[in-house]
């Protein structure tokens, strides 16, 4: 019984630590309804499990047996292109937030929400009968280039220390941040249905889409929210070439997809 103990025992020893000494980015397809967060702690959980860590905790801090992190957080309501980073792939996530992103979005005319999009209360409605696919793809011109946008309320932005959404769920009144500056490079209508009209973007860093579509609804003398969303470029990574779904979650996969960065250099090394 000992020898067969002893035996298993070496190649997950071997797995941990092949998977511990990965370093770099790849990507993963996030499904509608868990957060990033969420997806990213199962991931964890069953790449650990494949390694024979058995009853991690991914959520814990202290001791953590694998690091790693995503960017550029979708919705809990949306899917697609998540970015992962692997040990010293962590400290390249904030380049991959600054890429260009892409989304497929469909939003619903005459409809209002408090977040903008299909989970929140409806909170104002409107006729949208008068609005044709001209009239769309007319003022999808002013939204293209480089713009001033007013993010959602219900966001991951935050205040004094709080993400907005949170404290909005707590009952705080929450103002919402200044316009900033972001980047449309291509701002496309695929199809109009009504009320269901269908837009391909092209974005830049800190574009957030349920803003776009909110303020579409505005500018076509109605109101609109987000019915789906679907990343589908972020960065270098593709829905359909670079993406692992649930079912690709192993060492193999990830390693077999991974984009690698190299090792960190210790003080005091040569350059």
């Amino acid at each position: 019984m000992a020898g067969n103990i002893h035996n298993t025992a070496a190649p997950i020893s071997s797995s941990l630590s092949k998977l511990q000494a990965i370093n770099g980015l790849f990507a993963i397809y996030k499904k509608q309804g868990p957060t990033s967060a969420d997806v990213l702690n199962t991931l964890k959980e069953v790449l650990l499990k494949e390694a024979g860590v058995k009853n991690s905790n991914p959520r814990k801090r202290r001791k953590q047996s694998l690091k790693m992190g995503h960017g550029g957080t979708l919705d809990s309501t949306a899917s697609g292109v998540l970015v992962v980073g692997v040990g010293n792939g962590t400290k390249m996530l904030s380049t991959m937030l600054a890429g260009t992103k892409k989304y497929v979005a469909v939003g619903e005319l005459g409809k209002a929400t408090d977040n903008l999009d299909a989970s929140g209360s409806v909170v104002l409605e409107k006729d949208f009968e008068h609005i044709t696919s001209l009239d769309i793809e007319e003022k999808l011109k002013a939204f293209t280039g480089d713009i001033m946008q007013v993010p959602p309320l219900y966001s991951a932005l935050k205040k004094d220390g709080q993400r907005l959404s949170v404290l909005l769920m707590k009952g705080h009144k929450v103002e919402a941040k200044p316009a900033r500056p972001v980047t449309v490079h291509n701002l496309r209508l695929q199809e109009f249905k009504p009320p269901l009209f269908t837009l391909d973007i092209e974005c830049g860093g800190g574009f957030y889409v349920r803003s776009l579509v909110d303020d579409l609804g505005k500018a076509l003398s109605s109101c609109a929210h987000v019915k789906e969303l679907i990343r589908t470029k972020q960065g270098q990574f593709t829905l359909e070439e670079h993406a692992l779904h649930e079912e690709e979650w192993t060492l193999e996969h990830v390693l077999r997809s991974l984009q690698p960065c190299s090792e960190p250099k210790p003080p005091g090394a040569n350059t």
